[in-house]
């Protein structure tokens, strides 16, 4: 090797500790690796075993259905931005009575099938979605349903180039410039019975959703959420309940009674009768409450001593749940339930990162991979069906396809300024009240005709409430001071 060659892996080594080949990073294995060969081959193993903790470990459970729960919630649903009132309220109509259709199991709502696509992305690292147009003789509000199938359906090990040009890679067909042009599937689970691997189906690309996360530029298949901590889930669930058993054993409270070889037959000096023996020839005592044992001349008692559980046990399984937590994106607290130690200000900072985390999942794959395709199909096969009327559907259909998702409303962490907070921002022209009514995961157009129609029905009945305000100001509540706010949070949660 040149000098030149010396001095440059010399400086390499120096410049960046964790690039060193020394002693402490020579155990180090860190392969190169593409952002689909890393996963492509040991992405059945991670489903499996990320399954498998699901279905059996409580707080891989639990910090899944929290997840799904904060992600969903009742549901992500849509307000149309059609400029015409009229067929806007016609649309929103006609999709809620779809929502009830949509299924093509016939098992869940619109709402319902974002919760299991949810939970399936996070369990297998994605999910498949087919859109289903069905026959106009099916009977449905717009010829369309939704297929949910899991990532096993398009095998991951599928690679094979086509000889029109065209590439399949982990099930995937690409045409010449990398655009997905088709999913090669199985007909059924690959883990059913009857299972047929020969029988792959292509599926046109327009016809299926793929939503997951993708984690680097390029990845085409997604990584299930519990990937980087599956192996300390499973050790953990061995240790705690290796725990268990030695705490259930220890409870065990046994007794031996130690004595010199009898001359006769031993009398028992509580019931005045003969021992009696097990199967191994040993005397059976019993124990009540309130006993005094006499013993014989010679008899001594010896009780078993097992271990117990180690002091440090309770802080070794919350710096493991930390871990844990930290590796699915979820705060220690939400995923544990332990609060303790924590103040109510800080809690607050807790809840409001986590919710960005929610948020991002929930418009970058909830609402742009599965909700905005369903919508601009369904509109299209309403159209088509005329189901819906729209006479310049096709020369503006851009126009008629806008339209806003809103998610399920955050609670307040304190109702009382955080509502005054939004009505001092909706006054001073920083947020429009449909904005701080979307917050809430509602339509500020629904909530207007319910107001309306109580306004309407009071007044027929000549009733009168505070909440209206059409005829006199009400008295608003005093701002609370920041002396009264801090002295809030240190009565909250400590």
């Amino acid at each position: 090797m040149s000098f030149f060659a010396n001095l440059v892996k010399r400086f390499t080594n120096s410049a960046y500790t964790a690039a060193g080949t020394g002693r402490r990073t020579r155990s180090w294995y860190a392969p190169q690796s593409s952002p689909n060969t890393a996963l492509s081959g040991d992405l059945s193993q991670l489903i499996n075993r990320s399954r498998a903790a699901i279905r059996n470990d409580p707080w891989a459970s639990s910090g899944l259905e929290k997840l799904v729960s904060n992600v969903i919630g009742r549901g992500i649903t849509p307000k149309s931005l059609v400029d015409n009132d009229g067929l806007r309220e016609d649309l929103q109509t006609l999709f809620q009575q779809w929502s009830d259709e949509s299924d093509a199991d016939g098992l869940l709502s619109f709402t319902g099938q974002q919760s299991l696509i949810t939970r399936s992305m996070f369990e297998g690292g994605e999910c498949f979605v087919r859109l289903r147009p069905r026959r106009p003789e099916d009977g449905l509000s717009v010829p369309l349903q939704l297929q949910i199938l899991e990532s096993e359906y398009v095998p991951v090990s599928y690679n094979q180039k086509l000889s029109n040009g065209n590439v399949i890679k982990a099930g995937i067909e690409f045409n010449a410039i990398g655009k997905r042009v088709a999913y090669h599937m199985h007909r059924e689970h690959p883990a059913e019975f009857a299972f047929d691997s020969s029988r792959l189906v292509r599926i046109e690309a327009e016809n299926v959703l793929h939503i997951f996360e993708a984690l680097r530029p390029g990845q085409l298949r997604g990584q299930p959420l519990l990937t980087q901590v599956l192996v300390r889930l499973y050790h953990l669930d061995k240790f705690d309940d290796a725990t268990l058993l030695r705490q259930e054993v220890a409870n065990l409270f046994t007794g031996f009674i130690k004595k010199p070889s009898p001359e006769q037959e031993p009398i028992d000096p509580l019931t005045g009768k003969p021992f009696e023996y097990d199967a191994n020839g040993a005397p059976m005592v019993a124990m009540e409450p309130g006993t005094m044992q006499e013993l014989a001349p010679g008899e001594e008692v010896e009780f078993n001593n097992p271990p117990g559980t180690s002091a440090d046990y309770p802080n070794f399984m919350k710096q493991q749940l930390m871990a844990i937590a930290a590796g699915i994106g979820m705060p220690f607290e939400l995923l544990s339930g332990d609060m303790a130690g924590v103040s109510d200000r800080a809690l607050r900072l807790i809840i409001n990162e986590f919710r960005r985390r929610i948020q991002q999942i929930q418009h970058n794959q909830i609402i742009f991979q599965f909700c905005r395709p369903v919508w601009n199909r369904w509109l299209d096969m309403a159209v088509l069906n005329g189901s819906i009327a729209i006479a310049d559907y096709q020369r503006n259909q851009r126009s008629y396809r806008r339209v806003k998702w809103i998610a399920h409303g955050w609670p307040y962490m304190h109702p009382v300024q955080d509502m005054q907070a939004q009505k001092m921002a909706v006054r001073s022209g920083f947020k429009s009240r449909s904005e701080v009514v979307s917050e809430l995961g509602f339509d500020s157009e629904q909530i207007d005709e319910e107001i309306a129609a109580d306004n309407r029905r009071s007044d027929e009945l000549e009733l009168k409430y505070d909440s209206d305000a059409r005829d006199a100001m009400i008295a608003e509540p005093p701002v609370q001071s920041e002396s009264e706010e801090n002295q809030d949070e240190t009565d909250g949660l400590q």
